[in-house]
């Protein structure tokens, strides 16, 4: 069994619903970063950048055990032991890889630096608030070109959509109208209706 350590961030689902849609049992371990217990030293000890999500598998490559960080990183471990949700051939996989990447180098801090000047700085500051919102609303541009034509982000359902899905659920907290970008609304639309992406966003179920 898995030991997932995470919390009910974007960063944090992409694993859950990973680990859902792959059908791996794991236990969850709930990590409050509002309460700073990504950096007790136990858990510096799994992850040495203090972060959620983590995991680790009893049941690593050769059969020994390892420690995983980085959303993106365990995305593809996780696919790749199990061979789910990433395609054998080599030109598909780089399809995959370059979407998964658009997000873990665009969609998510982008979103997130927008997530954070409009609802936790300390001080309305404008200029950030405009260059972040409007690099929000570019992005999504880019998502609803490539979805014009595709019905995934890789063309077939993929950790490439796992890894952006969350983010996107939080189109309220960045101001965005999905009206205004329908083929990133019927994307997500088809995604929300997956039963293992609706587990996987309930996770962690319980709060500290």
């Amino acid at each position: 069994m898995i030991d997932l350590y995470t919390w009910t961030t974007p960063n944090g689902r992409k694993v859950s619903i990973m680990l859902e849609e792959a059908g791996l049992p794991y236990r969850v371990h709930p990590i409050n970063i509002g309460k700073g217990e990504q950096f007790a030293p136990e858990y510096l000890k799994i992850n040495p950048n203090g972060k959620i999500p983590s995991i680790v598998d009893p049941q690593g490559p050769d059969g020994q055990p390892i420690a995983m960080m980085e959303s993106g990183a365990i995305l593809i471990y996780l696919a790749r032991k199990t061979g789910k949700l990433f395609p054998q051939a080599e030109r598909a996989q780089y399809e995959v890889l370059q979407w998964l990447m658009f997000q873990m180098g665009g969609v998510g801090p982008m979103f997130g630096q927008t997530h954070h000047f409009l609802r936790a700085a300390k001080e309305q500051v404008p200029y950030a608030i405009e260059r972040y919102l409007t690099e929000t609303r570019r992005l999504y541009g880019v998502l609803n070109e490539r979805l014009k034509n595709h019905n995934c982000l890789a063309g077939v359902y993929s950790i490439a959509d796992i890894a952006t899905y969350p983010w996107v659920a939080r189109y309220e907290w960045h101001k965005t109208d999905l009206n205004e970008f329908p083929h990133v609304k019927r994307w997500f639309d088809a995604i929300s209706a997956r039963p293992a992406v609706q587990r996987g966003m309930n996770v962690p179920a319980v709060t500290k």
